[in-house]
């Protein structure tokens, strides 16, 4: 099945964070593009942080979504992932934007991701490496991302 991955660091060493988390990412994802590293500035927070590395991948998995998201999060943890708070800075973020169009949602995983759309960071690097692309719900990328201010 096809998926979209989005990556960001923001602490550490970002791009070699990213470099790793995709490595390891190629073991349970056939990666087929990776988008050049954009560097963005945090996203809805109040505290005071590094600027991000950001990146988009797209890949083929047999794993299921829930499995997949599973897999993500230990590649995280490996990479020294701590969850503090929400929009913390961290070592490392894998996220599922898309997964083969599937709508799913619940308590550990909701697809597609429901603020991919509102997300340069997110729809830049995607747009550069799959510029047809769609979002379930939400329309054309390029459409998207015209629209952000």
């Amino acid at each position: 099945m096809k998926v979209v991955l989005a990556l960001g660091a923001n602490l550490g060493n970002p791009k070699q964070q990213i470099a790793d988390a995709i490595a390891k990412i190629g073991d349970v994802v056939k990666i087929a593009k990776i988008s050049s590293l954009y560097e963005t500035a945090p996203f809805q927070v109040r505290d005071k942080q590094p600027n991000y590395i950001n990146a988009v991948l797209i890949g083929d998995t047999e794993l299921q979504p829930k499995e997949l998201i599973h897999k993500l999060l230990d590649i995280e943890s490996q990479l020294g992932r701590e969850r503090s708070f929400q929009n913390a800075a961290r070592t490392i973020d894998i996220d599922i934007i898309d997964y083969e169009g599937f709508f799913l949602e619940s308590d550990e995983l909701t697809l597609p991701h429901p603020r991919a759309h509102e997300r340069r960071f997110v729809l830049e690097p995607w747009a550069e490496i799959e510029p047809d692309a769609v979002l379930r719900e939400h329309g054309p990328i390029k459409e998207l991302l015209a629209a952000l201010p």
